[in-house]
């Protein structure tokens, strides 16, 4: 009886383990880097905002810099439904130039509605914050929250596609 049990429960974890798998990108799992913090350890991120434009221009692909706090209870549920879910990680890996930051930078486009966390602007290559991507807050208009993911992934691809719309 305890071995079929234990057979049963085995199986289980094998199948559950084997749904929640994590997004590896096409080149193959790479080395955690801490300036993710937390926010997805498998993509490539900027170090400051200045290398992420260069890198959004060169590679002519979006920028999306997180702005947050990490004893702030928004930006940490924020990142834990960010960080795991597939389908951003994927998005973002391929088409986007990301960088976080738990400061403020002296660029005043990057806070055109003042400055809360958590916060997340896109920037096209031709450095031109995308200040009509927006999430559903009024009063903080670049604001998500967990349950907002759909709306981000949205928002996401409404960045990539006026990106080629506007070359």
């Amino acid at each position: 009886m305890i071995k079929s049990a234990l057979s049963v429960l085995l199986v289980l974890v094998a199948i559950s383990s084997a749904f929640a798998a994590k997004y590896i990108p096409k080149s193959g799992k790479r080395v955690p880097q801490t300036l993710s913090r937390g926010w997805g350890d498998q993509l490539i991120w900027a170090q400051t905002y200045e290398e992420g434009l260069y890198w959004s221009r060169s590679r002519n692909k979006p920028l999306m810099v997180i702005f947050h706090l990490e004893d702030c209870p928004h930006s940490q549920a924020l990142k834990k439904v960010f960080s795991e879910d597939n389908e951003i990680q994927k998005i973002l890996d391929e088409d986007f130039i990301v960088l976080n930051l738990v400061y403020e930078t002296t660029d005043k486009h990057l806070s055109p509605d003042g400055q809360y966390v958590p916060r997340l602007l896109f920037v096209d290559p031709s450095m031109t914050v995308r200040a009509d991507v927006t999430g559903r807050y009024a009063n903080r208009m670049y604001a998500y929250e967990p349950g907002d993911i759909k709306l981000l992934i949205s928002n996401m691809q409404k960045a990539k596609k006026l990106l080629k719309s506007e070359l």
